[in-house]
């Protein structure tokens, strides 16, 4: 008896199926619902313990009772996804439709391919048409948009902040490039009525969305995170754009899916009124370099990155309030205060699902050893920045320089004239500090501009390479520790993990292979450097004296555990230090960003296939040359072998006539005279038989010789 209660409090799985579970919001939506576990968002949550409890229920693998998401793909040379139970890859809609109906949920969603319309309105259609052979009921759910709301007329012309809400929602007006998902809406809606105890249909009016890797928003993320000087608000940027994080879509879809509200029209977005102007200013300031640009209509569809449905809904202007999800259902917001308020959550979401991690290192040794040549590469490959004392120290300068310089201008306000003065306090004491050190910037500045770089944006988004520095201990400790207020936080590592470097690679050489190297260097690269011989003994001198075997740089990130990659470069003779950047490439992995985009792509395409042609010219041109030589000497042996086979012809010849000369003497005394006598007579007597003659008489004329 308790096995079968049992049974009954297990939860039962039901099957929902969901269109292009290859795109943005079928895949992030199919995958939160393959975590929930069916009526979990009917539970009444309870104190803290049980909310955290509610949302790890969505967020980890249940091991039963969840919904079984089976789907299509829009590329379908995809593989299948790890949270779909089952793909269906249909040739045509009578296969689509037998597994249709299998399932209990049918969510489609018409906001990111317009050709799934059609097929939307063909699916609900088709199972409205043949309810009566149904035995378990269905629940149509279609994801449309905002935009079939976006030519609507205000609710009071006088006061145009009033929020739309489902109540209004006959009223709504699309934009003309969305009149048919206005259609799709009406036809589920219309469908759902005529019978509700098999067939319920809701349509969710879903805010643009925004979250994990992002999607009509990546044109903002991916630009700030490539350090795009300014970023591109479209128009004047003060229009209203509805928004809702994809998590919290999917938690609305969840909500309907259990428990089959009577409101069949809903809006789902988050709590925020945006405009695209402020949603521009958070990326650029929490990503970027905190500019914005406004560009016009024109401007902005010459652009590659954005297409017109996108440009279309960027520009709509819609203050809207989801009532309803707000009021009755459970949703664990993730961004509940909208985009600009979490932006910082956001952002880290996008480089965590996208892998944008930074990638940090230093690369350390004596002077001449190869570290800019090897950086410069290493940069090259994984597209970070190359950070180098001396040009961070001089950018730094006149900087100061160009703040201060402000001071003297009259049309600044009090914020300027302060950064100004401060530049210009700071630039004094470097100079007095220059005067008392022989004209060397002193290392409490050279660690504050390097602080500063390292933590500017571009160095945290894609990561960098030290050259060279810090060079001594103390260097190190004062670079990477934490600020004081970090400092007095428990449980924090004490160092700054923002700009401490992952990998920590060190060249070593010989003083003498060092000096040899320089030695050996032209004199035009030479001229005006540190690489002459009396300022590279100093240099060497100064390294040793700072680096002493129970004392070095290296010892300050062996004992925080980020040990040391020590390489002998003496050993390396490849062109450019090929080997030893191809040894640091292994130690350090892949790449942390960004893919090569299509036209690098194209770009790599192009020239491999300008090498493949050059290579197989080369081939042939070798290949020609062979044939040729070897159609050479053959010839060469024949004219050979032809004159040698004519001088044993003549050999033989002569040989021959050596040979007969004996022959031919005794034949012309012994034989031809009887010879010739028998023949005279032989025509004379005219025998019958000429050769019986001629044999009888050469038998009775025979001389005798001795």
């Amino acid at each position: 008896m308790a096995s079968t209660q049992d049974e009954v409090d297990k939860p039962k799985s039901k099957r929902i199926f969901i269109n292009h579970v290859d795109q943005f919001q079928g895949k992030n939506i199919a995958k939160y619902l393959a975590r929930c576990v069916v009526g979990a968002s009917l539970e009444e949550p309870e104190e803290e313990e049980d909310n955290a409890s509610v949302t790890s229920s969505v967020l980890e693998i249940p091991k039963e009772g969840c919904y079984e998401v089976i789907g299509t793909l829009k590329d379908r040379e995809k593989p299948k996804p790890d949270f779909v139970k089952e793909l269906i890859l249909f040739e045509n809609k009578d296969q689509l439709y037998e597994y249709l109906v299998e399932c209990d949920i049918i969510v489609y969603d018409i906001t990111e391919d317009p050709d799934q319309i059609d097929e939307a309105v063909w699916a609900v259609s088709e199972i409205h048409s043949d309810l009566e052979k149904m035995e378990k009921p269905k629940m149509f759910i279609l994801i449309s948009t905002v935009m079939t709301w976006a030519k609507s007329k205000s609710l009071d012309p006088d006061d145009p902040d009033i929020p739309f809400t489902e109540d209004d929602y006959r009223r709504r007006k699309p934009h003309p490039n969305f009149k048919e998902h206005l259609s799709a809406e009406k036809t589920v809606i219309k469908l759902g009525k005529t019978n509700k105890a098999k067939l319920v249909t809701y349509t969710v009016c879903a805010g643009l969305s925004y979250g994990a890797e992002e999607n009509i928003f990546h044109y903002l993320f991916k630009s700030a995170w490539h350090n795009a000087p300014q970023l591109q608000c479209f128009g004047n940027g003060q229009n209203c754009v509805p928004s809702i994080h994809i998590k919290d879509l999917a938690a609305v879809i969840q909500n309907i899916a259990d428990s089959r509200p009577k409101v069949r029209y809903l809006i789902a977005k988050d709590d925020a009124q945006n405009s695209l102007e402020e949603i521009v200013k958070a990326v650029s300031t929490s990503l970027g370099t905190g500019k914005v640009k406004q560009i016009t209509k024109e401007e902005a569809l010459l652009s590659k990155d954005i297409e017109q449905a996108d440009f279309d809904q960027l520009l709509v202007n819609l203050r809207m309030d989801s009532v309803f999800v707000k009021e009755n259902m459970r949703i664990p917001w993730a961004s509940e205060a909208g985009l600009v308020e979490n932006i910082q959550q956001i952002i880290k979401e996008y480089k965590d699902t996208r892998h944008l991690q930074p990638l940090r290192a230093v690369v350390l040794g004596p002077p001449a050893v190869g570290k800019s040549t090897v950086i410069q590469q290493l940069c090259e490959h994984y597209k970070l920045h190359h950070i180098k004392i001396k040009d961070v120290i001089d950018e730094e300068l006149e900087n100061l320089q160009a703040k201060a310089r402000r001071a003297d201008a009259e049309d600044q306000d009090e914020d300027d004239d302060g950064q100004a003065q401060e530049a210009q306090e700071i630039l004094d004491q470097i100079n007095e500090s220059k005067e008392n050190n022989g004209g060397r910037v002193e290392d409490q500045f050279v660690i504050r501009f390097l602080r500063d770089r390292l933590k500017s944006m571009p160095c945290q988004n894609q990561g960098f390479f030290l050259d060279g520095y810090p060079k001594t201990l103390d260097q190190a400790k004062e670079l990477f520790a934490l600020e004081d207020e970090e400092a007095e936080e428990e449980g924090k590592a004490s160092y700054d993990t923002a700009i401490m470097p992952e990998f920590v690679i060190s060249l070593e050489a010989s003083d003498e292979f060092l000096k040899n190297r320089v030695m050996n260097l032209p004199e035009s690269v030479v001229a005006g450097t540190h690489n002459t011989e009396k300022e590279l003994m100093r240099r060497l001198q100064e390294y040793r004296g700072n680096n002493t075997e129970d004392e070095t740089v290296l010892n300050y990130f062996d004992e925080l555990e980020f040990h040391p990659h020590r390489i002998d470069v003496t050993k390396d003779g490849s062109h450019m230090m090929k080997n030893t950047v191809e040894r640091i490439k292994k130690t350090m992995g892949a790449a942390r960003n960004y893919g090569p985009t299509p036209e690098e792509l194209e770009e790599m395409r192009r020239q491999e296939e300008e090498d493949r042609q050059k290579k197989e010219s080369e081939d042939k041109a070798e290949r020609e040359r062979k044939e040729a030589e070897e159609s050479q000497e053959r010839k060469n042996r024949q004219e050979e072998w032809a004159s040698r086979l004519n001088e044993v012809k003549k050999e033989e010849y002569q040989l021959l006539q050596a040979q007969s000369i004996p022959l031919r003497n005794y034949l012309m005394q012994h034989v031809m005279p009887t010879l010739t006598q028998s023949l005279i007579d032989c025509c004379k007597a005219r025998p019958d038989d000429p050769i019986d003659y001629i044999a009888e008489y050469l038998f009775q004329n025979n001389p005798q010789v001795d």
